[in-house]
């Protein structure tokens, strides 16, 4: 993290995911179905080792579930997706606030793609890019 920077408090950053939520796309926010949108400080062990996060990498963002691309006709009576934001690390890459507010946006963006079945290499495909922080 920054030396200036100050952790983020709970309600601040709740107050940027929802803020990103309502600049992001709203047709893609709609069409999230049984979808609960958390925060953590850091991924615990099981979302790590699903992650397959390497030494050294940061992992900002989690989607845990099943892509609408993958769900059948018995997709039903099922537990929540989730996806999951990991405070310390998305401002562990930000430099200021607005870089905060900017990365929690592109970091909820870019697990939200994952929900509608986009996989990394075709989301660094449509972001132009590709860097070493796992999402």
């Amino acid at each position: 993290m920054n030396q200036e920077q100050q952790t983020i408090t709970d309600e601040a950053f709740d107050q940027l995911v929802t803020k990103a939520m309502n600049e992001l796309p709203q047709e893609y926010i709609k069409g999230l179905d049984n979808v609960a949108i958390v925060y953590a400080d850091w991924p615990d062990e099981h979302q790590a080792k699903k992650a397959e996060l390497k030494p050294g990498n940061l992992l900002l963002g989690l989607y845990e579930g099943i892509p609408l691309t993958q769900r059948g006709s018995g997709y039903t009576y099922v537990l929540p997706d989730k996806i999951t934001l990991f405070k310390v690390p998305i401002q562990m890459v930000s430099k200021d606030d607005e870089a905060l507010a900017e990365q929690v946006k592109r970091t909820l963006w870019h697990e939200i793609a994952h929900y509608y079945g986009l996989n990394h290499s075709r989301i660094d495909h449509l972001e132009g890019h590709a860097d070493h922080v796992e999402h």
